[in-house]
């Protein structure tokens, strides 16, 4: 816990622009660092002095930012779920693992797609909760926990979110007449599954399982705009992987509305698994690990990789087992782990690619040299 008291709160507010100020409660000047609840992980400044003049918090997190930009944009942002910004992790870490896997021996990954697949993740990820919010308007309206979503609450109309989704999907386009053809064609098979996911969970029990399909499609994407085509033995399983771990992340994410899904009739695995939910779980993660560990041989990865898929089978092991499904706030907390699982993941697979040798193809022309010298 940090603290901050005394006259040099003063410069630190005059410091501090007026729209980071901005929060949902607090009185200065005795300031408590604290993580707000939520996906963003982020940094709260509270104010917990009685009688002190009464100013707004100072906040970092998505949503407080979200919050500070001009009113008429807010309703869009929040289509958009900017101010929850783990939906977005979890469609870009897939990317990263495939675009990480693909870098050539011994060098880090191309921060050029890096950087690309992020800005895309961000765009579909938007339009992918717009399409949603446009199909489910009337349920989201008799469930609390999204009856204050915009179209659901009347902030946005239908044809305003249309056109706002098209505007989404075209700098998507954007992004993606960045890669070469292969991938061009293979981002837009994507598509179908895009507009299509949201409605799985009127008529089956397995929408998670259309979630994953559409989630990890970057797994696939990845790979191909850094080397030009996919390669099955790597890619598949990689995919296969992320569908497994996106069964595990939002079953715990749906039994937060199991009880509202049962009520007005949408289906989920959360109710379908109910009370052997964990049995099920672990069984994904067991299929999980597997198909990382075979995506990892065909590609030669090294230890650190493997070690990395060992801190990830602790990782789910952990989020297993303590999950209460019984109580929203945890399975929130299991859900919003996930990032971490994936980011850990990630530096898994750079490290060990950089564990590998330079092939003569990646190598620069003054380490050829040295080698050279040192032989002769």
């Amino acid at each position: 816990m940090l603290g901050l008291r005394g006259g040099g709160l003063s410069r630190v507010l005059r410091a501090v622009p007026p729209a980071w100020r901005q929060g949902r409660r607090g009185v200065w000047p005795s300031l408590a660092l604290a993580r707000t609840a939520g996906s963003s992980g982020a940094l709260d400044w509270r104010a917990p002095v009685p009688g002190a003049p009464r100013r707004r918090a100072l906040s970092l997190s998505a949503a407080a930012v979200v919050n500070s930009a001009p009113r008429p944009l807010q309703p869009y942002l929040r289509l958009m779920r900017l101010d929850k910004p783990i939906g977005t992790w979890l469609l870009y870490l897939p990317c990263t693992w495939s675009i990480g896997l693909a870098a050539e021996p011994g060098c880090f990954p191309d921060w050029y797609m890096l950087s690309l697949f992020g800005t895309g993740a961000i765009l579909m990820r938007g339009a992918g909760c717009t399409i949603n919010d446009m199909w489910d308007r009337d349920f989201d309206k008799k469930v609390m926990r999204t009856a204050n979503r915009p179209i659901a609450a009347g902030d946005i109309s239908t044809f305003q979110s249309f056109i706002f989704l098209g505007g989404q999907l075209t700098l998507a386009l954007g992004v993606l007449l960045c890669l070469n053809y292969y991938s061009i064609a293979m981002g837009a098979a994507s598509l179908l599954l895009v507009v299509t996911y949201p409605l799985m969970k009127r008529i089956t029990f397995w929408p998670q399982l259309a979630l994953g399909l559409t989630f990890n499609w970057g797994a696939l994407l990845g790979w191909s705009a850094v080397k030009g085509s996919c390669d099955p033995a790597v890619c598949l399983p990689l995919y296969f992987s992320g569908v497994m771990w996106t069964l595990i992340y939002d079953t715990i994410y749906a039994h937060q509305d199991k009880k509202d899904d049962a009520l007005i009739g949408l289906k989920s695995t959360a109710l379908l698994f109910r009370e052997n939910t964990k049995k099920w779980l672990s069984s994904f993660g067991v299929v999980m690990l597997g198909a990382l560990s075979l995506a990892g041989a065909n590609c030669g990865q090294t230890l650190p990789y493997y070690a990395a898929v060992a801190a990830v089978g602790a990782h789910l092991t952990h989020q297993i087992y303590t999950v209460d499904i019984h109580r929203p706030e945890d399975c929130w907390d299991k859900f919003t782990s996930n990032r971490t699982l994936g980011i850990l993941l990630f530096l898994g697979i750079v490290l060990g690619n950089l564990w590998k040798e330079k092939t003569e193809e990646t190598k620069k022309p003054e380490d050829v040299r040295v080698e050279n010298q040192q032989v002769s």
